[in-house]
């Protein structure tokens, strides 16, 4: 698993002063003044064992009755330990932030409850208690109750819980798109989903581990800053025990007070006391980039980025290949082009497929009709034809790969218009794929497809540029479609006045 996952649900639920936060880390700060956990901090140490002898000095005034210096002794003794005390209460509540995303994390597990099939008849079962195998129903509003795979039906999914995509995704039986994950939520239609996951071994599990496991990773700076703040600590407690014998000589005595609020003064107790506290809060900070990064040497890394590789599908583009136009053949209409493509399209699950029957809905108004279906008899696709479509009425339609559909209408004694052609080699050479569409012997048209990029992708790459952040797309398409795509997201510099 990667070092950094996104957590947006997190976020959301966890904002970084509450009482449930807060209070904890009082109580939590003043544990910490156990110097069994001070020595791991050697700057916070020293300020610890400061604060002791400044009490033990400050009794001891107050038992011999000493009134000379005691408030003087007694504010450097409060601030002392209100330092070390402020110390831990930062490194507390930053820990008691990763506590409170595992407790989201485990309540959003512990309240889902699932619609479990059994002998054909729904059982609600709270989510904890299914098993591998064991089949449930969602429906749209329903939260996945576990990670899966989807058996029956095709919903919409909204998975920003944990990909941080405010766009929602396909999932289907069949093929690679039928994994669903638990603590997503459906939006549309029903599914049933087959168990997956072992007890304990969820996603959320899995991310509830790396909540918790990223409070005390030392990262290679934070151990490197540990030891010269140390070795400056030591080099300042030399020279201000040294102080003390050259002081004598020259016939002052300076107290222990004095010494030891000079030493905290000059070692760099600041940056000893926020050290661990600010790995923490650069994790929160990604927290609230819907980021969640396991070690402190992660953010670090976010650091130092300065070329981001992002694959094509699913990143860049919506990973789907849509409709985007009809190009009616010579003397036909859009349309009847339209009209065409659709009744072609109504039994194909495909996302292309439902593209295309939406496209003719939007761009000319043709809905799917009830009674439509029941005149047709749908040709599914196969990879011997390439093609796919429907016969309704002594009608026979198709669409497929320009080459199949050429095939098909030449073998019926029609030909392809040579405007057709042209508009099939432009789509190719543009990156897109093109569609024939044809009725009986007669070519009606093209539909283009194309892999849609996501909306507002190129400001986002420029303002990744502005950050000095070079961005590189990956992908194994093949190179038209996806130079096309680099073109299209690719920010265009502005024009000079004049040009």
């Amino acid at each position: 698993m990667s070092e950094v996952l996104s957590v947006r649900s997190v976020r959301r639920a966890n904002p970084l002063f509450t009482r449930a936060i807060v209070v904890p880390a009082l109580w939590s700060a003043v544990r910490k003044l156990d110097p069994r956990v001070q020595v791991r901090n050697p700057v916070m140490f020293v300020v610890w064992v400061g604060s002791v002898m400044t009490s033990a000095v400050l009794v001891g005034d107050l038992a011999r009755g000493e009134s000379e210096g005691l408030w003087f002794t007694a504010l450097v003794a409060l601030v002392l330990w209100l330092t070390v005390w402020f110390a831990n209460l930062a490194e507390a509540v930053a820990e008691g932030r990763g506590r409170a995303q595992a407790n989201a994390l485990r309540a959003t597990r512990a309240d889902l409850v699932a619609r479990r099939l059994i002998a054909g008849d729904e059982v609600r079962t709270p989510a904890s208690e299914l098993s591998p195998g064991d089949l449930v129903v969602c429906e749209a509003g329903d939260l996945i109750p576990a990670d899966g795979e989807v058996i029956e039906g095709v919903a919409s999914v909204d998975e920003s819980a944990i990909t941080g995509e405010s766009a929602p995704v396909i999932r289907e039986s069949g093929g690679d798109r039928s994994a669903v994950t638990g603590g997503t939520r459906v939006l549309s239609d029903r599914i049933v989903v087959r168990v997956t996951q072992e007890p304990g071994a969820s996603f959320l599990d899995q991310m509830i581990s790396l909540v918790e496991g990223t409070a005390r990773r030392k990262t290679p700076n934070e151990i490197a800053l540990n030891i010269l703040i140390a070795g400056l600590t030591l080099v300042f407690l030399a020279a201000v025990v040294a102080l003390r014998p050259m002081a004598a000589f020259a016939g002052a005595e300076p107290s222990v007070t004095i010494l030891i609020a000079l030493l905290v003064a000059l070692i760099p107790t600041t940056i000893g006391a926020l050290l661990s506290a600010i790995g923490i809060a650069g994790m929160d900070r990604l927290v609230q980039r819907n980021v969640l990064a396991m070690s402190g040497r992660a953010v670090e890394a976010a650091g130092d980025v300065d070329t981001l590789l992002l694959d094509k599908t699913g990143t860049i583009t919506l990973g789907n290949r849509q409709a985007a136009e009809f190009l009616p053949a010579p003397g036909v209409a859009p349309t009847h082009l339209a009209e065409v493509a659709q009744l072609a399209s109504l039994a194909d699950e495909t996302p292309e497929g439902r593209s295309i029957v939406v496209l003719a809905k939007e761009r000319f108004g043709l809905r799917e009709r009830e009674e439509v279906g029941h005149g047709l008899v749908f040709v599914p696709f196969s990879a011997e034809t390439r093609m796919s479509g429907a016969d309704t009425d002594g009608r026979v339609l198709r669409k497929g790969a320009a080459d199949a559909i050429a095939r098909f209408v030449t073998a019926g004694g029609g030909q392809v218009p040579a405007a057709v052609t042209a508009d099939v080699e432009r789509i190719s050479r543009a990156g897109g794929t093109p569609l024939v569409v044809a009725e009986g012997n007669r070519v009606m048209g093209v539909v283009h497809l194309k892999d849609v990029v996501k909306e507002g992708m190129t400001e986002r790459f420029a303002q990744l540029r502005r950050m000095g952040i070079r961005t590189v797309m990956i992908t194994g398409d093949n190179p038209l479609t996806a130079a096309a795509i680099a073109a299209e997201v690719t920010p265009r510099a502005p024009r000079a006045p004049g040009r």
